[in-house]
């Protein structure tokens, strides 16, 4: 019984603590999205995520409109789901994933919907330890064999990341990962169509659960 009564005394505790810890107010500027999306990758690392913004209020005020405060362009690798691993709730983030977050019209026309109509003032390319489609693209580059079906267009998008990474010392797939972010990155930040957001890379660690952010 007394058991009982301590598991309900902190059942009855958490909502308290969440509201206690949840930000009030959506970071209106680069910067501070930035540090919200660090913060909270922080307490996913450390397994102290508060899990914001998922209560009934949240769920009637999103159902109306939408006010994201970062886009994240990430893969569809089932390990890296974006609202878990920078700890965020319905409505913080736009995500847009695709494999090794490779770009096409539909892939850069989402980023411009969330840059232009929602106004989402931070971008960021999210790559990831042991990527799959990384993993395609450097074998695809070493042994030169084909890609059949609809794979074969994200290989391609990842192939020029492997062959400038072809001869660099260290893990060819991790170098491809981080070159092909940076490559993403670049494209976006050159292109006119994003020019009111920042764009920034990072990538995930599998290990560990944190996030490296690339300086930009």
């Amino acid at each position: 019984m007394l058991a009982l009564t301590a598991a309900a005394t902190v059942a009855a505790a958490a909502p308290a603590a969440r509201a206690a810890t949840v930000r009030t107010g959506k970071p209106s500027t680069a910067a501070r999205a930035l540090a919200e999306l660090r913060a909270g990758n922080a307490r996913f690392a450390a397994l102290r995520e508060i899990h914001p913004h998922e209560d009934a209020a949240r769920r009637a005020a999103v159902a109306v409109s939408q006010h994201p405060f970062a886009l994240v362009l990430g893969c569809v690798d089932s390990r890296v789901p974006p609202e878990l691993v920078f700890d965020q709730g319905l409505g913080d983030l736009l995500a847009i994933r695709s494999a090794g977050q490779a770009l096409d019209e539909a892939v850069l026309g989402s980023i411009q919907f969330g840059v232009e109509e929602l106004g989402v003032p931070l971008v960021v390319v999210l790559g990831h330890e042991r990527c799959g489609a990384a993993t395609a693209a450097v074998e695809y580059v070493r042994t030169g064999k084909p890609v059949e079906g609809h794979l074969a267009r994200v290989v391609e998008e990842i192939a020029p990341a492997a062959r400038a990474t072809r001869d660099l010392p260290g893990d060819w797939v991790e170098n491809t990962v981080r070159s092909n972010v940076a490559r993403i990155r670049g494209r976006l930040a050159r292109d006119e169509a994003f020019g009111k957001a920042r764009i920034v890379g990072a990538r995930f660690d599998l290990d560990t659960g944190k996030i490296a952010f690339d300086p930009s």
